[in-house]
């Protein structure tokens, strides 16, 4: 049978069993322990009043702090540079005109909603030397920043010899400027 407690002795924390009186005179409910360690006790009462008590003294004992962790590094996000992209559809349009799927570059530009003009100079990106197209298919945009304009191909595109290609591509592909 559950022991009756005067005004003057202290609840004990660690031996509450339920059904026995609690802090408050009403019948414990449930004992628990806090991720910190704390006793704790929830009473009910007749009024159906829950009521959670813990130990003063544990609670003054325990420092009251949350220590928050630093949001993770969030690592650059990368992903294929808008040139390799625009190359990629250029090699795929061309391959289509290839197979005979369109008939000439005027069908296949309002088919896409392009203007003519825009497809002939996408489709003079497939001119560029073999080595320069494998460099600008690995350019990567890293963090939203392209690591070159298409412009600059199309300066490099206007030349008809691989070898002008490859200096005018060298002179603005300096080291360390575009990531590969």
């Amino acid at each position: 049978m559950a022991r009756a407690r005067t005004k003057n002795t202290p609840f004990d924390f660690d031996n509450a069993a339920p059904g026995s009186p609690g802090p408050d005179g009403s019948p414990v409910i449930d004992t628990f322990v806090t991720d910190s360690g704390i006793p704790g006790v929830e009473t009910r009462s007749p009024q159906g009043l829950r009521t959670f008590t813990f130990p003063l003294a544990a609670i003054r004992r325990q420092p009251v702090s949350q220590v928050i962790p630093p949001p993770p590094e969030a690592s650059p996000k990368r992903r294929p540079a808008r040139v390799a992209r625009m190359l990629a559809l250029a090699h795929d349009l061309q391959a289509k005109l290839d197979r005979g799927e369109y008939p000439d570059q005027a069908t296949l530009a309002a088919q896409l909603g392009f203007t003519r003009g825009r497809l002939s100079k996408l489709l003079d990106l497939t001119l560029l030397a073999p080595d320069i197209q494998e460099e600008v298919l690995h350019l990567k945009a890293v963090d939203g920043v392209e690591s070159l304009a298409e412009r600059d191909l199309h300066e490099i595109a206007r030349w008809p010899a691989w070898a002008d290609q490859r200096k005018v591509w060298s002179s603005i592909r300096p080291a360390g400027r575009i990531p590969v």
